[in-house]
């Protein structure tokens, strides 16, 4: 039986389902405040919330894929480990922005901007082992 490995992967999995499960908990209860089944009835605070989970579910699956397969073809660790902090970081002050009413546009731009140099990381990561 072959015995698979991926504990940087895991571990940024389970942080990065905590994040979107968190969106998504603030969007649905949001949604049943005010009584929304679909859409966001035009209330900004709603709007926001919804395009921060989205942006989540958008965002982390290919992330995770890079890492996973970077993790598989004998990835370094230290630089796996770091671009896991890196996007987890990233990912975290973006959802802040959105998931807290009223906190700084700052956190969504860096945020947004760690999570696309570690995406951009993971790939040259996983250009390299392929070589």
């Amino acid at each position: 039986m072959l015995e698979i490995s991926l504990p940087v992967t895991s571990m940024t999995a389970i942080c990065a389902a905590l994040i979107l499960l968190v969106l998504t908990w603030k969007v649905i209860m949001l949604r049943r405040k005010d009584g929304v089944v679909l859409g966001d009835t035009g209330d900004r605070v709603l709007t926001k919330a919804i395009r921060g989970q989205a942006n989540a579910a958008e965002q982390l699956p290919m992330a995770l894929i890079l890492m996973g397969l970077a993790e598989l073809q004998g990835a370094y660790g230290v630089a796996l480990t770091a671009l896991a902090a890196i996007l987890l970081i990233g990912r975290g002050m973006h959802a802040a922005y959105f998931g807290i009413h009223g906190l700084t546009w700052r956190l969504r731009f860096y945020g947004m901007f760690l999570t696309l140099i570690a995406q951009g990381g993971l790939i040259i990561l996983l250009g390299l082992t392929l070589l």
